[in-house]
């Protein structure tokens, strides 16, 4: 404010010496050289102040709800807040838990941003028409092409795999295709992740089902040599790693490559046939309070730095510009045929329906 006072008194000074100066070009020049130089300046102050103004914009805070893993989210979280000032309030849990935490709070909405392990449950949420559409998104045009819906509700700025996950000491070498695994020479051997707690799971068993056009018989007969359920998708793995099972059916890939960088007797392979790789969408809610925060925080997923933070947690970046050099990328990966919506609309049903194969 000092500023800009100063700057209107050098205007009235510069208009008083019009009014008092000679009418030779000499007294012109001065006084015109001195107005230009007025309002220069004070076009100049004024864009400083709307500067000022937009960085007092991004303070505060953001509330995001997002999945595992936590190491990837504490630099997410620590990097942002250091280049934006704004504080992030997690709540990190399962795609399951953060749904019901949704639900549970829909009369009073808490969250800004929400991250999910599922493309599924991300457009059943637009589908309920909680989410916020954000065309401007920065670097939303270098994402996968079907990585961001048609309305800029979901940004897949990360992603995961599902594929065939067995311990090595156990099995020496393995490369069934999935219905192979159904085979009798792996009974009791066979543990696979909640699908209504784990969202890859869950769609994975949406997009076999899609792909198979609803042939269950092999997961019957996983089911019917002892395929178990020990739990989302640390808890499966865990039952591998530990050699209570061998082999983990659809299981979350960037959780198999963190364990093998670490020395755990694992090994990964996705089946010949195809798989699902899953988008993780980064969405605004509608009822978000601090909107132009949340905005931010998607544009940050995006950015050069937190792409790579991806890469560096064995998921798979959301970019296509980006690749990574510590495990399978998206090229290599042998994908089903998918349909998005029809997976949406019969997910949840058939992931209840594997649990009760497996009970």
């Amino acid at each position: 404010m000092k500023r800009i006072f100063s700057l209107m008194i050098a205007v009235m000074l510069a208009f008083s010496l019009v009014g008092c100066g000679s009418s030779s070009t000499s007294s012109s020049s001065t006084t015109t050289a001195a107005t230009t130089k007025a309002t220069e300046a004070t076009t100049a102050a004024t864009e400083s102040t709307e500067a000022e103004e937009e960085t007092t914009e991004l303070s505060g805070k953001v509330v995001v709800y997002m999945p595992s893993p936590s190491g990837l989210n504490e630099k997410y979280i620590a990097d942002f807040e250091e280049k934006t000032s704004i504080t992030v309030e997690l709540f990190e849990g399962t795609t399951g838990e953060i749904l019901a935490r949704l639900e549970a709070e829909k009369d009073n909405p808490v969250a800004d941003v929400v991250v999910l392990a599922s493309w599924s449950d991300g457009l059943s949420l637009k589908e309920t028409g909680v989410l916020m559409s954000y065309e401007d998104a920065e670097n939303a045009d270098l994402l996968y092409d079907s990585w961001v819906d048609d309305d800029y509700m979901l940004f897949g700025t990360s992603a995961s795999a599902v594929g065939v996950i067995y311990n090595t000491t156990l099995i020496e070498s393995l490369d069934a295709d999935w219905d192979e695994l159904a085979d009798e020479a792996y009974t009791d051997l066979l543990a696979i992740a909640d699908p209504e707690k784990s969202g890859s799971c869950k769609d994975f068993l949406a997009g076999y089902m899609y792909s198979t056009n609803e042939d269950w018989s092999a997961f019957e007969a996983m089911a019917a040599i002892g395929m178990t359920v020990p739990g989302a998708n640390k808890a499966a793995l865990e039952a591998v790693t530990t050699g209570e099972k061998a082999i983990l059916v659809a299981g979350v890939d960037y959780n198999a490559y963190s364990s093998i960088a670490k020395g755990e007797p694992l090994a990964i392979y996705y089946p010949e046939s195809g798989t699902v790789i899953n988008p993780r969408p980064a969405m605004i809610l509608s009822s978000s309070q601090n909107v132009e925060n949340a905005k931010a925080f998607i544009d940050y997923l995006m950015s050069d730095d937190a792409q790579q933070l991806v890469a560096d947690a064995y998921l798979l970046p959301g970019r296509s510009d980006i690749t990574c050099d510590n495990r399978t990328n998206v090229d290599e990966i042998p994908t089903f045929d998918l349909d998005w919506t029809w997976m949406m609309e019969n997910a949840d049903s058939i992931a209840a329906k594997l649990n009760e194969l497996c009970e």
